[in-house]
């Protein structure tokens, strides 16, 4: 355990946090005043409670030769430290978080929810790139123009020479005499 707590103060051991301790007696007891100390009290044993299942979980994957603590050490951890009763439950829960996971990973899906098809939208990002293409032939175009007018040279009839085609490329033509 003191190696969990580098660099934390020795008053700075991880537990429930308060307002969500506060959030669940409210809810649970609604019409019951709960003095501080007994507040305390409650926030050591949830915290105590919670390292008791991580640790015997922890067992159970490293007997498994596991790396990753599962749902299922869990519920093993809860069925071997004398809480069988409240298995069922506890399934019911992590079936409602897995629904839950699923439902907001599908409203994740932004592509999905836009209703355009595939092919419009690699049509419009095709636009897009092609727009990008031609706006970075102008502005390459524009800096080579600088560069010849910083040498000495006309820039204005090679201006009127140049001529930018689509796919960003530059076509030079002769001066007319």
């Amino acid at each position: 355990m003191a190696e969990a707590n580098q660099g934390q103060q020795p008053d700075e051991e991880l537990t429930v946090p308060r307002a969500a301790l506060n959030k669940m007696i409210k809810e649970l007891l609604p019409h019951t005043r709960v003095a501080n100390d007994a507040r305390e009290l409650i926030l050591n044993c949830c915290t105590e409670f919670i390292h008791l299942i991580a640790s015997e979980a922890n067992e159970v994957c490293n007997k498994q030769t596991k790396k990753t603590i599962s749902p299922d050490h869990v519920l093993s951890a809860l069925e071997r430290l004398g809480y069988a009763a409240y298995l069922d439950d506890c399934r019911s829960v992590l079936q409602e978080c897995k629904t839950e996971a699923v439902r907001r990973r599908k409203k994740s899906h932004r592509l999905e929810n836009l209703g355009i098809p595939e092919e419009e939208l690699l049509r419009q990002q095709e636009a897009l790139f092609e727009e990008a293409r031609r706006q970075q032939a102008l502005i390459a175009q524009q800096e080579w123009l600088e560069m010849q007018a910083a040498a000495g040279q006309q820039p204005d009839q090679q201006l009127m020479n140049a001529q930018v085609i689509p796919g960003g490329h530059q076509e030079m033509h002769p001066p007319e005499t």
